[in-house]
């Protein structure tokens, strides 16, 4: 008798066989809710992309939560989570946060994407896989035996941590955020060339150039970075300074940063004034305050956070197309930035009377295509070795050295008013890859500062 209660224990610790049925649902749960959901993403491994560490889990968390639920309720989870996905995979990408990123989701429409083969082929690429992991769903994934469960957790855990670690190198190059203790800095305090208090001594421009970045280790574009500043026609008439700021965030932080000596966004601007600002300290000690940019102004509400700065004048695509600006395509097709040094040279000369000038460009804007006037066709002009080694840099290159060299044919005329000029970037070019990425400083941009030289004389 004791011998067969053995028997029957010893038969109560056998090993059970999972179901064939139960790995074929865990195949197809396996495909839709890992391969499809984070395949499309995984594939910018090979050329660098944000970490996706949340995204991963929260694909398998919902995964598996929703695993037996009817297949409209699966959907619906999928989509949801894709679209956090996607958002956060944008918003690492050009160092936005998913709250700066929404507000920005509105103005989509302004995009011009099919001048861009990355955004198409990704965008295509995206779509694909969410179809096919709809249509996959439609087969069992309702596995209910525990050891596959573990095993689920444990792939998905894997997985996470595998794009943890492959996206050690990189992660000082997204989702870059100012906290509460990060010390305030920014070109237009570095530099000193606003007095704390009063009015300007002679006219200032400040010139934002978007994806303006700091090269570090590659000497050619080291070379090429404000390389034609070193003239005798800019040094006889300013003392030329150069250097580098710590940048947060995108463009309209960078905006904040040196309009507003702050870190920070622009979205409590759109409905109230900010009397600390730059523009309105000038603006109330009589300095007519202008500001230009070279697309739309309801592009992140700056036809209304402008004037709450302090701006008395704004102008955008629209005005300075009416003044002769050319138009130049691209994703965020605008004017062409070479044609506006010009309309900014005549503003200036108008008054006699210091003016504070601002403009931010936008050719620059990645990703950078071939033709649309944009005057990149022929890159090696600018340098062969970015041409062959950097197309994509190259012709972001060739973007900026065309406005240098308007803005030093104003500057240099001999009717041009005693100005100062800083130039400085947003934040660093947010390349796709991390070949490219790696050629530009992950937390800082530069700046350079033309003072004008009191000896100059005046006409």
């Amino acid at each position: 008798m004791a011998e067969a209660a053995m028997q029957s224990d010893r038969s109560g610790l056998r090993w059970t066989p999972v179901q064939p049925g139960e790995w074929r649902a865990f195949a197809n749960w396996l495909l839709v809710w890992v391969v499809f959901a984070n395949g499309g993403f995984a594939l910018m491994y090979f050329v660098g992309s944000p970490p996706r560490f949340p995204e991963i889990i929260a694909f398998a968390a919902v995964g598996l939560l929703l695993r037996d639920q009817r297949y409209l309720l699966q959907c619906a989870g999928f989509l949801v989570v894709m679209t956090y996905s996607v958002l956060s995979f944008i918003a690492g990408l050009f160092n936005l946060s998913i709250v700066s990123l929404t507000y920005s989701l509105s103005f989509l429409i302004e995009l011009d994407v099919t001048e861009s083969k990355e955004y198409m082929l990704g965008g295509g690429l995206l779509l694909f896989l969410v179809m096919a992991a709809l249509r996959r769903m439609r087969e069992k994934t309702n596995f209910q035996d525990l050891r596959i469960t573990i095993l689920t957790v444990c792939l998905a855990g894997a997985f996470a941590l595998f794009d943890f670690q492959l996206s050690m190198g990189m992660r000082g190059h997204y989702n870059r955020a100012a906290s509460a203790e990060t010390p305030f800095t920014s070109a237009l305090i570095q530099s000193g060339i606003v007095p704390e208090t009063g009015p300007l001594e002679r006219n200032l421009l400040v010139v934002m150039v978007e994806s303006l970045g700091l090269p570090v280790e590659n000497e050619e574009m080291k070379r090429l970075l404000f390389l034609r500043y070193d003239s005798e026609a800019v040094r006889s008439r300013f003392e030329v300074t150069t250097g580098e700021t710590t940048y947060f965030s995108s463009t309209t932080a960078g905006e904040i940063r040196e309009l507003c000596s702050r870190w920070g966004e622009y979205h409590s601007l759109v409905d109230q004034g900010d009397s600390t600002c730059l523009p309105a300290r000038l603006a109330s000690h009589g300095v007519e305050t202008t500001a230009y940019h070279s697309f739309d102004g309801e592009f992140f509400d700056r036809s209304s956070w402008y004037p709450n700065v302090g701006f008395e004048n704004s102008y955008f695509r629209k005005d300075l197309l009416k003044r002769g600006s050319r138009p130049c395509g691209g994703v965020f097709p605008g004017v062409c930035d070479r044609d506006v040094p010009s309309e900014l040279a005549q503003r200036l000369k108008s008054s006699d009377t210091p003016q504070f000038i601002y403009w931010l460009t936008v050719n620059s804007h990645l990703p950078v295509p071939l033709q649309n006037n944009l005057g990149v066709d022929d890159c090696h002009r600018v340098s062969t070795i970015l041409a062959e080694q950097y197309p994509m840099i190259c012709r972001q290159f060739a973007i900026w050295d065309a406005i240098d060299e308007a803005i030093i044919r104003e500057a240099s005329a001999l009717d041009f008013p005693p100005t100062d000029i800083l130039i400085v970037g947003d934040h660093m070019p947010p390349y796709f890859d991390r070949q490219n990425r790696r050629q530009f400083a992950p937390d800082r941009v530069p700046w350079i500062l033309l003072k004008w030289r009191d000896e100059v004389a005046k006409d």
